[in-house]
């Protein structure tokens, strides 16, 4: 996770510890953000990695430290490491 995306999430969060979060923790199932955070988290990522974010792709699933980088890096054009796709 970048520094400028775990401030992001810190700030989201309302912690200093986003990134003791297990990476597969859905931050909407597991009560950690709410729908006005989830706007939030969909628009820095809009911004930050300058990547369209559909309707139909803002579900829960999409929302935990590995999802959002699965999510994101075929998006950018990067590749998701062998052991972050597990």
């Amino acid at each position: 996770m970048s520094n400028k995306t775990r401030t992001f999430l810190e700030n989201l969060f309302f912690t200093d510890d986003a990134g003791q979060l297990p990476i597969d923790a859905s931050f909407l199932q597991e009560g950690i953000i709410d729908s006005t955070r989830v706007l939030e988290l969909v628009m820095f990522v809009k911004d930050t990695f300058h990547i369209t974010v559909k309707d139909k792709e803002t579900v829960p699933e999409n929302f935990s430290v590995q999802r959002l980088a699965h999510y994101i890096r075929p998006k950018t054009g990067k590749t998701v490491p062998a052991a972050a796709s597990a």
